[in-house]
Parts: C-alpha cells; sequence; structure tokens
C-alpha cells in the first residue's frame, strides 16, 4: 500500500466531503480515505498496482474539485 496526501480545493460542505469519498472508494484498490472539509485535505491509502496517482487526482476533479500542490 502507498499513502497519498492530496489538497482539495473547492469542498464547501459535508455533501463535498461526501462526493469525493464516494468518487475514491469506487476506484479498485483505494482504501482508508480521510477528508478533511476544514483542511482542504484528502489522505488514503491505495495499491499502486490497482491505481495510481493520477487517476486518484482524476477522479477528485471529475467530481468537480481541484487538485493543488
Amino acid at each position: 500500500m502507498e499513502k497519498l496526501d492530496l489538497n482539495v480545493q473547492g469542498m464547501t460542505c459535508q455533501g463535498c466531503v461526501s462526493g469525493v469519498t464516494k468518487v475514491l472508494e469506487a476506484i479498485p484498490g483505494v482504501n482508508s480515505i480521510n477528508v478533511s472539509l476544514e483542511k482542504g485535505h484528502v489522505s488514503l491509502n491505495y495499491d499502486p498496482h490497482q491505481a495510481n496517482v493520477e487517476l486518484l487526482k482524476a477522479a477528485i476533479r471529475e467530481a468537480g474539485f481541484e487538485v493543488v500542490p
């Protein structure tokens, strides 16, 4: 398992947190998702044989949020 920490902009409510969590849970190999609305931060563990960083970022973008450095 690999750990990934991302800064995400555009989350304004618990519905946003649920949306980000849902899109990430749908990706095979992803687990231990922690989304912080207050910090605009997403932490997760994933299996690099099943998912990659670009796929995870793309899923967040497709849900309507921005991944920032």
